[in-house]
């Protein structure tokens, strides 16, 4: 292949998994379905990409580390403080779950399909993961009750890197010829990537703690620790590497005193890049033959893997659990699989047939067809599932807060008298600090950042308030939720419009929000008011006290409508142009600062 097609082919596959991120995000779908399709498109229909041609020799050790990178990013987000508060119905699904769910998919793998019980072992191992970049997008749409949507999102972030560790065990234990030789090398693995990955962790989290690295080398020094270690891991012993990033991450994500949230922004950006160019290639390397090999025999074990195992692990793992049966039939329907499981069936596929394994070669595409299948069938079927179960979440009206400063706080503290749920996010961390103090839900980040569009949990949340100084980046952030809560739903502060007649200085009105409390409303006069000692005030009408009353009692102080609450707790807000009747029974919510006892002091002067 000549230089000019070999970089035109590797900037065609970037320009493809944009277009197919991008299309995913529009259409709220698992961006996983649009990769797949379009690797199958490009590689076997119509035969005009094949990346064993283009990377020849270097497309297993690509592969490889390309994996060690997506489960270190993920091991990132293993809080021990964080799944202490996991209920144990989660922990029951990813040790007890999965382990039901693995025997009773090998043991229909090798009956059904004729593979050897090893094969069927590792393809049973391989199918235990889902993995948050499924679920998340598939709950943002489905919206299950916030009970059931938390019990998945953690699933999904707790099982990547166990169900990896898991495939490496029954890897070892397979190729190694005898079951005392297996334990030996299932032990020198083990030791080794646990040092070598405690070591590294440890290592690195004081290079970080004693600042010893400038702030802008430090994500290009993690990933090439994570590198090293990988490879370095692999030399001592085969196959340790994925357990030593693994560590490493998790050492990192829980050392006292680390902020890893730069970091963690690099590797997710870096994580969407490899995620879709490994799509894009392991799903062109598939042969229609391939399929045609599996026959009938592979969608019989699609319906038992989504009917049978996934049931049984899930209704024997939360057997002593509170959760009621139409709750554990809406989990047992939703279990979607991921990239982890499309990239090591790859990576194994290929380990086992240089070892000359018959059958490894039907590892892919049979972990793609379970891909597939789940996604599609799934993504259709688990809204309608909800609703028949009685599961799903009524229209939410929680607020998602995009600002942790004093203004935010003090709205959201405001909106939480109202038995919803409020979340505040913020960059600054002393900002997420004084919210959490206050006993304020948080995420700290960017609620724009592809990190925020996976683990940013929005169930039971409808509207945006977008607080910050920044007016610009509060229509950006508007325009970035439009699609998940409706233009109806999501305001932002504006602050004073100035007549300058230069529309392209000013960011469209069309898709960013409706202004917050009024166009003149900013977030300095906000600030201003409440450092003056104003005060959200809640206040209930009634026959006897009505609107005008209300106004007539504060016609001499500063006030400014934020919200009305009807008698059912449904909360609006005041904008430019408000579409409802404030009534009897009905409560305003207001920041007032009262001028009247300042009025009467001068008087008295």
């Amino acid at each position: 292949m000549h230089e000019e097609m070999i970089g035109l082919t590797i900037a065609g596959l970037g320009v493809l998994g944009l277009s197919c991120q991008w299309l995913a995000w529009r259409m709220k779908l698992p961006a996983i379905l649009l990769l797949l399709m379009a690797g199958l498109i490009i590689g076997p229909a119509t035969g005009l990409f094949n990346p064993n041609i283009l990377f020849g020799d270097l497309l297993f050790p690509l592969i490889s580390l390309s994996v060690a990178v997506i489960l270190f990013e993920g091991s990132l987000t293993l809080n021990f403080d964080e799944i202490k508060n996991v209920r144990r119905n989660v922990k029951s699904i990813v040790t007890v779950g999965a382990i039901i769910t693995w025997m009773i998919t090998s043991a229909a793998t090798h009956y059904l399909l004729d593979f050897s019980w090893s094969l069927a072992l590792l393809f049973g191992s391989m199918t235990v993961v889902t993995g948050p970049t499924v679920i998340v997008p598939l709950l943002r749409t489905v919206r299950p009750q916030a009970k059931l949507a938390n019990i998945l999102r953690w699933e999904g972030i707790l099982i990547d890197p166990i169900g990896a560790i898991f495939v490496v065990i029954v890897y070892e234990f397979i190729v190694s010829s005898s079951t005392v030789h297996s334990l030996e090398v299932f032990g020198l693995m083990l030791l080794v990537g646990l040092v070598i990955g405690g070591v590294a962790g440890w290592l690195l989290a004081h290079v970080l703690r004693r600042h010893l690295l400038p702030e802008y080398l430090q994500p290009f020094a993690v990933l090439a620790l994570v590198l090293g270690v990988f490879a370095g891991s692999n030399a001592l012993e085969s196959e340790a590497g994925l357990l030593a990033v693994t560590v490493m991450g998790m050492w990192l994500a829980n050392a006292k005193g680390v902020n890893i949230q730069h970091i963690l922004h690099f590797k997710e950006n870096l994580t969407i890049l490899l995620i879709s160019g490994l799509f894009l290639i392991l799903a062109s390397r598939i042969q229609v033959a391939d399929f045609h090999a599996l026959g009938w025999g592979a969608l019989t074990l699609f319906a038992v893997i989504q009917l049978v195992s996934r049931p049984v692990s899930i209704f024997v793992s939360t057997m002593f659990s509170q959760l009621e049966v139409k709750e554990k039939l809406f989990l047992a329907w939703v279990a979607p699989r991921g990239i982890v499981a499309a990239a090591i069936s790859a990576l194994f596929a290929l380990k086992l047939s240089k070892d000359g394994v018959e059958g490894a070669d039907l590892l892919v595409p049979l972990t793609f067809m379970v891909i597939i299948g789940t996604v599609v069938l799934q993504s259709l079927t688990a809204r309608p599932m909800a609703k028949l179960l009685g599961v799903a979440e009524p229209s939410p009206k929680g607020f998602l807060v995009v600002g942790a400063n004093d203004v935010a706080r003090n709205i959201a503290l405001a909106l939480q008298k109202y038995d919803c749920r409020v979340v505040l996010t913020d960059s600054n961390w002393d900002y997420i600090r004084s919210a959490r103090m206050a006993g304020l839900e948080t995420y700290y980040g960017n609620a724009v950042s592809s990190h925020a569009d996976e683990y940013l949990d929005v169930i039971g949340i409808g509207h945006l308030l977008a607080i910050t100084p920044d007016k610009h980046f509060n229509a950006v952030a508007a325009m970035h939720f439009e699609s998940d809560f409706g233009s109806r739903n999501v305001f932002r502060l504006n602050g004073r419009r100035h007549n300058s007649g230069l529309e392209k200085h000013s960011a469209s009105q069309a898709h960013n929000g409706a202004a917050l409390f009024g166009e003149d409303i900013s977030y300095k006069k906000l600030a201003s008011l409440i450092n003056q000692g104003g005060e959200i005030k809640h206040t209930k009408l009634s026959d006897n006290f009505t609107l005008e009353d209300y106004y007539a009692q504060y016609k001499s102080s500063q006030l400014i409508p934020m919200f009305a609450v009807d008698p059912k707790g449904y909360i609006y807000t005041y904008t430019v142009n408000d579409e409802f009747v404030v009534k009897a029974g009905w409560t305003i919510v207001s920041l007032i600062k009262e001028v009247k006892a300042q009025e009467d002091a001068k008087t008295d002067a």
